[in-house]
């Protein structure tokens, strides 16, 4: 099941003194996570996933780049199939505004 990882993870990423709102430091968490989510589903591999997102000159403010490698790792372990019909992007925002 995703959610109990999914909580342990949004614990250790600290929220960023940059960030205006909570709403706003969750948003661009979430973007992360469903970025890398489309990774995972595009099947790049797990060790190309940060330059793959860099490639594609995300929004975010730069330092939300540096929750990729703590992030890729917990998405790379769901079943594809479950990535397939599951938005953990949006799943990570309503935790981490739940925070």
């Amino acid at each position: 099941m995703l959610r109990p990882a999914l909580i342990a993870l949004a614990l250790t990423v600290p929220l960023t003194a940059q960030a205006q709102s909570k709403q706003e430091d969750c948003t661009y968490q979430g973007q992360v996570v469903k970025a890398i989510q489309e990774a995972r589903l595009d099947r790049v591999k797990q060790e190309d996933v940060a330059a793959h997102i860099a490639a594609q000159n995300p929004t975010w403010p730069d330092q939300y780049n540096a929750a990729i490698p703590l992030m890729t790792p917990w998405v790379y372990e769901q079943k594809r199939r479950e990535l397939k019909k599951t938005d953990v992007g949006q799943l990570w925002y309503q935790l981490c505004m739940s925070q």
